[in-house]
């Protein structure tokens, strides 16, 4: 490390020194850094989850546009749709088709343990609005109480799963009816359910009598080859006449939906925080090891000032330190808190995860950080006089 360091900033290294000639405070230092780095890093990683949770759904369909109650600021909430809007809008010459997607719970108590399945209605006789992956088996919906159900859902077993097929279907009570998974789909639990579940339009209003085959969750649209969305936005937001309605492009109701979640919702703003907190911890440690350094090596500092060596001299001496805490304490971060983001998705079935642009971005605050704590720590270097300093 001594002959890196050398290399580097082309000196002795001597804040690499003055951190080793105290092994207990440098180990201690190092764990408050990592520390700070397993609290930032497991947040995001959570964040991440969210993210990736929150728009999954939106992969199961093709859409162009969107239409959604006023208040259905995500793809599973908010009020309905009267299909009256939707045929108004298959009046414009640009919308080639129309689809109303009912969304609502379905409770499943599977030998004690509750499974709660996200369950879209579709018409499967309209594949177009249906991801490529799922039209092979969609026609299989068609046999009432049939479902094609998510083999990745939180408490279903992954070996049983694996056997669902047309030729070995699994049947299970739910809502007080006999439901039959015929196919399945990649989905997984989310923190709004444990996974998902579709089912064609008239086994939802079985599950749901409550519910009215005229007022779906939201009204999918898609467009003539060559169409312009925009210009077919404007046109359906002026001939739409209800008030309240959200017309949005697909791509948008899903980057809202986001936003949504990381936002509004109490679970992001929390881990929002939660980053924060981290980066605080991260800054005090640091500072506090680099401001008790300067000050121990006070007498050293003023004799190399009398000697002619300027504050930039320091500075950097300080900075060094400032990177070799944040580097070496970045690591055992990243190792902590990867272990536990992957104990967590095995526990949870969640999609915690760190992606590498995320490692570089802790990785390069840290050091940025650090860097700028050395900075504060030797401020009374800078225009002290040597002999205040002795």
């Amino acid at each position: 490390m001594s002959r890196l360091l050398q290399h580097i900033f082309g000196r002795l290294p001597i804040g690499w020194l003055q951190l080793r000639r105290k092994p207990g405070r440098f180990a201690a230092a190092l764990t408050g850094v990592a520390f700070a780095n397993v609290l930032v890093l497991v947040q995001l990683g959570i964040m991440n989850s969210m993210s990736v949770a929150a728009v999954k759904p939106y992969g199961f369909f093709e859409a162009d546009i969107m239409i959604s109650a006023e208040d259905a600021n995500t793809l599973t909430e908010g009020g309905n749709v009267a299909r009256q809007w939707m045929l108004q809008a298959l009046a414009d010459p640009d919308v080639a088709h129309g689809m109303g997607l009912f969304v609502g719970n379905v409770p499943w108590d599977r030998s004690g343990t509750d499974i709660n399945l996200t369950t879209f209605g579709i018409d499967f006789s309209q594949p177009y609005f249906v991801s490529a992956h799922l039209q092979e088996d969609l026609t299989r919906l068609q046999v009432q109480n049939s479902v094609m159900i998510d083999r990745q859902a939180r408490g279903l077993p992954r070996d049983e799963a694996a056997g669902i097929g047309p030729a070995s279907p699994m049947s299970f009570e739910a809502r007080d009816r006999t439901l039959t998974a015929v196919s399945t789909l990649s989905g997984g639990g989310g923190f709004g359910g444990d996974g998902y579940m579709l089912v064609s339009d008239q086994t939802f209003l079985s599950l749901f009598p409550g519910r009215s085959s005229a007022a779906p969750d939201h009204v999918l649209l898609r467009l003539r080859a060559g169409a312009n969305v925009e210009a077919t936005l404007d046109r359906l937001r002026a001939s739409i006449s209800e008030e309240g309605l959200r017309i949005r492009a697909y791509a948008v109701a899903e980057a809202e939906d986001l936003e949504h979640q990381k936002t509004r919702r109490p679970t992001g703003v929390v881990f929002g925080f939660g980053v924060l907190v981290g980066v605080l911890v991260g800054l005090v440690v640091i500072f506090q090891v680099l401001t008790t350094d300067v000050a121990e090596h006070l007498r050293e500092y003023a004799t190399l000032k009398a000697m002619g060596y300027n504050a930039p001299f320091f500075l950097g001496i300080v900075i060094e330190e400032a990177m070799v805490l944040g580097l070496l304490g970045f690591l055992p971060g990243l190792a902590a808190g990867t272990g536990i983001l992957v104990f967590m998705a095995h526990v949870t079935a969640l999609p915690f995860a760190l992606t590498p642009l995320m490692v570089a971005t802790v990785l390069a605050g840290t050091i940025l950080f650090a860097i700028l704590s050395g900075v504060v720590a030797t401020r009374r270097l800078w225009f002290a006089n040597p002999m205040d300093l002795l």
